[in-house]
């Protein structure tokens, strides 16, 4: 009994559970949801939305924000794209890629973590200036005519119908989430979110922690561009738009808490599996996918309140703790 209880505390156990109950609800619905194949797709589609989760979650966990990972992967795709239609290399597209996430988060990690500018106002700003940059760089068309080999990459069957894309990305998760949870620099993130003065105290170099976050951001929402870029097949200048209200939704739905310091990227893999499979859901049950972002946002909203109550009693209940230790320290002291 006391196993089942620790394993129920466990964060990211409650959305794993959440995913559970959510595809038997819709499959008690309508049947065919819980085909394998279906099933499968829901998560072969939710590998965008992984590394767009996993990524911000590294900044999350540090008690900061991005709202420009949206923007990163449409320039990321945008640049990729474009050399690979033009006949470069796949090696000098993906790298040219990359680099633009390396670019973008040493922009905003500079920004935030050096200039110690509100997260929230920053990305905010480089948003716009990537949105922007997009534009200027497609001269506002779409990039078509991809090469085929590149985008019948997304389609490449690993076992059975699960992708190849998607083994890699969850390979990816599982190594990312060792690193973060065994290793020492990897704890850094989650110390720095959780009090960040207190970390400095002791020696962990905050500021350099929360840069490497957003560098880190960035090189996720840069991959996911790329995969993107392969699974759509055309990439325009609003690819990505929004996309950043979902991976902070499953992030904060794989029990990351907003504030720093607390969840797993495992949860947030498992958010944006529930975040992505939305639209898909939607279908099986006869409703229109323009619900989308309403469901999206309703759902960010309500864990949001939670979070924010959860973490409110927790606090007063360790307060009157305190409270209770002293008063007893202080009674057994009069005794004497």
């Amino acid at each position: 009994m006391n196993t089942v209880k620790k394993i129920l505390k466990i964060r990211e156990m409650t959305s794993f559970l959440f995913l559970i109950a959510l595809f038997a609800g819709v499959g008690m619905v309508n049947s065919s949801f819980l085909s394998p194949t279906s099933l499968l797709n829901c998560f072969n589609d939710s590998v965008v939305f992984t590394l767009l989760a996993v990524g911000i979650a590294f900044v999350i966990l540090t008690g900061e924000i991005d709202v420009s990972i949206g923007a990163i992967l449409g320039l990321s795709a945008a640049v990729t794209s474009t050399l690979l239609r033009n006949g470069s290399s796949w090696a000098v597209a993906f790298l040219a890629g990359v680099m633009v996430g390396v670019v973008t988060g040493v922009i905003n990690g500079f920004g935030v973590a050096v200039l110690n500018i509100p997260s929230l106002i920053f990305t905010l700003g480089t948003m716009g200036l990537f949105r922007g940059m997009i534009y200027v760089y497609t001269g506002g068309a779409w990039v078509e005519n991809l090469p085929a080999p590149f985008t019948m990459l997304s389609k490449a069957k690993l076992v059975g119908d699960l992708t190849a894309f998607y083994a890699v990305v969850l390979a990816f998760v599982i190594l990312a989430h060792y690193i973060l949870t065994k290793t020492r620099r990897g704890k850094y993130f989650i110390a720095v979110g959780d009090n960040a003065a207190g970390a400095t105290l002791i020696g962990i170099p905050t500021v350099n922690t929360k840069f490497v976050s957003y560098v880190l951001c960035g090189v996720f929402s840069a991959v996911a561009g790329i995969l993107y870029s392969s699974r759509i097949g055309f990439i325009t200048p609003t690819a990505g738009n929004g996309y950043e209200m979902k991976a902070i939704a499953a992030c904060v739905l794989g029990g990351i808490s907003l504030t720093g310091g607390l969840g797993s990227l495992i949860g947030a893999s498992i958010g944006a599996v529930i975040m992505s499979s939305v639209s898909r859901i939607l279908v099986f049950l006869g409703f229109s996918s323009d619900y989308d972002n309403t469901i999206t946002g309703i759902l960010l909203i309500v864990i949001v309140v939670v979070d924010a109550v959860s973490q409110n009693r927790a606090a007063v209940k360790n307060r009157h703790m305190r409270l209770a230790a002293r008063a007893q320290s202080k009674k057994g002291d009069d005794q004497k």
